[in-house]
């Protein structure tokens, strides 16, 4: 059978085809790289995953897929956006991944819980969201222990 690196890359190619994006090279290695996360990721920790692909690259390979629903992007306040992968029900048109994110203060590292959603918030009439985004800082299980 195949190695797990090389099974990552299939389904990559088989996530990007779904997507309607290119399965270019670049495109299945990022993506082969989100896969294998278990928490979300900074442009710099792919970067590093990646040495020596451009950055610039890297960084328009992330966002078309904001822009076509296969990532999201999270501002967990730490200056540096992470990226981590939308469920498959997100598309271009919407993402559907309104989540509670987690900001351990101890491993900086920043996960998705989407089991945990965003309450429901209530604007004044005229106010119109684009976007919304809810992190908790604390402690994670593993730096717990």
């Amino acid at each position: 059978m195949f190695p797990k690196h090389n099974m990552t890359r299939v389904i990559a190619k088989q996530k990007l085809t779904e997507r309607n994006i290119a399965p270019t090279a670049m495109r299945i290695l990022v993506l082969d790289s989100l896969l294998q996360q278990h928490a979300a990721v900074s442009l710099k920790d792919i970067e590093k995953s990646l040495e020596p692909a451009d950055r610039i690259t890297i960084y328009r390979t992330l966002k078309t897929f904001s822009e076509k629903g296969l990532i999201h992007i999270i501002d967990d306040g730490t200056g540096s956006p992470k990226y981590a992968l939308c469920p498959d029900d997100c598309d271009a048109d919407q993402h559907h991944d309104l989540h509670v994110h987690f900001n351990c203060t101890v491993c900086k590292e920043t996960f998705c819980l989407p089991n945990t959603k965003i309450p429901e918030i209530m604007l004044p009439e005229n106010f119109s969201p684009s976007e919304m985004n809810l992190v908790v800082k604390g402690i994670c299980s593993n730096c717990k222990k």
